[in-house]
This record gives structure tokens, sequence and C-alpha cells, in this order.
């Protein structure tokens, strides 16, 4: 299935694009579903998917109900605990959801489309309207976070020390996991990889949406370096709200003027990797169908699915007795400034922070066994060097 993510500036038209590009998927003969948190005008909702066309459903995330059903399921696995503690109930009509609900809910609905919920539809391509541009980056690299967060919290190979829990409770003096918790972190931790191959596929793609500006450009250009830390891909960013060139009025021919300078800008920073689409201003909000068509938002290519390849790449070079001299793990970051870049090996880990973005990775098994020996940035792309440690490297004979 391919997946399109939109995202975009605050009040640029996510929601439009999105509605856009499904309509031009399905005029295409894709059999499309398009996912959003809010309505959008002249399409029928619920939280099923629902007809729009004969190619195309849609269907609306309820974040509220989504939390509801979550917490309400909590309790009944928990009802032991809830009953030795004397706990009363939460019912689901007084339950009032909380912030980073929404996140939640639009993960759930991701899972149940990796997992083949709606299969029933067939469908081909799969649009997804998400938040506005930093909270989509943060959103999408929550799955890769939360297993983090999974398996520290809650290790696998501790679930092997079942029988001698009353044991190790009564030496430590604290009750010990039950065995309902481990298995509700083993079903999260199965739902949040499936959201993460469903990010990381080789089919899946952001669109960006924007507003030319002076301040849409500067968002971009930190976009861009987040999307490259995280391994995410556009395939198109859409100008949006485009004036006509020319105009007799001054302002109007001002602020056409100042568009068309960050358009050039923008075919000149972005045109080499992801094609710009000028979306015209219709003089109106979009409210049909035939709207949304006028602003000529092209269908996702149809490139066939397959894994993302990984950022990172290694240098390697030559050294004596068949060993290394040094090793360089290498990744682009285009548009990152050396004074907001931050590294931290800590184990086998290496964290990185970017600006307002922060991501933690495995290092790659080979460089395991070096220590870090500096690191540049250069060009658009970060090089760690690592030196090889002798105690931990083998040698030849």
């Amino acid at each position: 299935m391919r997946t399109v993510l939109v995202t975009g500036l605050g009040g640029a038209g996510r929601t439009t694009v999105a509605a856009a590009s499904a309509l031009a998927s399905a005029a295409g003969g894709s059999r499309t579903l398009l996912v959003s948190a809010a309505s959008v005008p002249g399409f029928p909702d619920g939280t099923e998917p629902v007809p729009v066309t004969g190619l195309l459903d849609h269907a609306r995330i309820d974040s509220g109900e989504h939390f509801r059903a979550e917490l309400t399921e909590l309790q009944q696995r928990a009802s032991g605990v809830l009953d030795l503690v004397g706990a009363g109930r939460l019912d689901g009509e007084e339950l009032t959801e909380l912030p980073g609900s929404p996140q939640l809910a639009l993960l759930h609905t991701l899972h149940r489309a990796a997992a083949g919920d709606w299969s029933t539809g067939g469908y081909d391509t799969l649009v997804v309207d998400l938040p506005p541009l930093g909270e989509a980056l943060a959103l999408l690299a929550l799955p890769e976070q939360l297993r983090r967060y999974l398996r520290r919290l809650l290790p696998a190979e501790r679930q092997a020390a079942r029988a001698l829990r009353p044991v190790l409770a009564q030496l430590a003096g604290v009750p010990m996991p039950a065995q309902w918790l481990y298995e509700a972190a083993a079903r999260k931790d199965e739902e949040l990889a499936a959201v993460q191959a469903l990010v990381e596929d080789g089919a899946t793609t952001l669109r960006l949406v924007a507003e030319p500006g002076p301040a849409a450009e500067d968002a971009l250009r930190t976009a861009r370096t987040g999307l490259a830390l995280h391994g995410l891909r556009a395939d198109l960013l859409v100008a949006s709200r485009v004036l006509p060139r020319h105009s007799s009025d001054p302002w109007f021919a001002a602020l056409a003027a100042q568009q068309e300078k960050c358009l050039g800008h923008w075919h000149e920073e972005w045109a080499q990797e992801v094609p710009v689409h000028e979306a015209a201003h219709l003089g109106r909000a979009p409210r049909t169908a035939d709207d949304l068509a006028a602003l000529a938002v092209p269908a996702p290519d149809g490139r066939e699915p397959g894994r993302a390849d990984d950022p990172w790449w290694t240098e390697e070079e030559p050294g004596e007795e068949g060993r290394p001299s040094g090793l360089t793990w290498c990744l682009p970051l285009p548009g990152a400034a050396k004074e907001d870049l931050r590294l931290v090996r800590r184990g086998d880990e290496l964290l990185l922070t970017v600006g307002p973005f922060h991501r933690i990775v495995r290092v790659a098994s080979a460089l395991r066994r070096c220590t870090v020996a500096g690191a540049a940035l250069t060009d658009g792309v970060l090089r760690v060097r690592f030196a090889p440690d002798p105690a931990l490297w083998p040698r030849t004979s």
C-alpha cells in the first residue's frame, strides 16, 4: 500500500491538500482512503471508512472515543489490582480526554491501516492528514521512542523469571510487576512496531504544505534537517494560496512579489530533491470536489513498495593486520548548524540533538567495538569518527 503523510505549517491548508491528493489518487484509478482528524468540506464523516466517490473513502479520527476505549480496557485488565486497593472505576461517560490523546489516536489509526483492519476496502493508497509540521515530526518519531522506553522499563528477558517473582518480591520488599503488565507491553510494542514499519517503508512519503513567505522559508529549512535526521522523505512541496503574478493594485502586487521571491528560493533549494507544486489561490476556501480539483495537486507516484534505505553510511580507512585504522559514521543533515548540534555516546547508543530535533539511535554493530574519536559537520553531512578499541577488536593471525 502506498502511504502519503501530509503535513505543513499551521494554517497553510494541510487538510485541503490531503483531500486534493486523495481525490487525485482516486481519479487516477487507485483505491484510496483519506484519514483526517478534522472534517473535510464536502466529505462525509465517520470513524469507519465512508464512501466519497467510487474509489475514495474517508475516515475521521475521534480522539475522545479512542481515549475512553483505551482507558476502559486498561481498567478491565487491571481489575485485580484496582479491587485489591479498593479503587473506584471510572465510567466512559465521565472520562475527558487528556493532552496527547489526538497523537495516540492517530498512531492507533495508522496501526489499523498497517494491520489491514480496513483491508476489505482493498486500498492501494492511504493519505493521512497529519498535525502541523513540528508536531508531525515528533509524532512520526514517537513509535521508535516509545518502543525504546518499553524495552528499558520492562525488558523482555525479565519475563523468564516469572516463577521467581514471589521470591523476588519477598527479598525486595515490593510487589513485582504482574504478568498482565508484560503482556500489555508486548501488545503495545507489536502495535508500535507495525506503525514504525509503516513510517519507514519505502512506499511512505511526506507531502509538505506551506504558504510562500519569509516565515515559511525559515520553518521549512529547519524541517528539512528534521526530516533527514529521522530518515523521512518528502515527495512533494505544495506552495498553497499562490497569488497571480501581475496586478495593478500596489498592495496586491507587493504581496505577490514577496511570494514570487520565496518560490524562487524554494525551486532553487528543493527542486533537485522534491518537486515544488504551486497551488493557485481560489479567492475563497475550497468547498467542493471541483474546488479541490482546481488546485491541480498531482496524485502520488506509482513507485513499487520497498524498505527505505538507512540514511547512515559507514566509510572505512584501511589499516594494518586486517583492522581498519578508522571508521566514520555519516548522516546527511542539510541545513544543520554546528552550534545547534550535540552528540553523546552512551553504551551502544548515540544521542543526537540537532536544533529542536532529538533522536537516539543504536550504533552500527562494527562501531560498537570502537571509541569515538571526534565529529564534524561539513557540507551538510555529519561525520562521526570512530577508532577501533584494541581490547575489543579481534586480531588476525
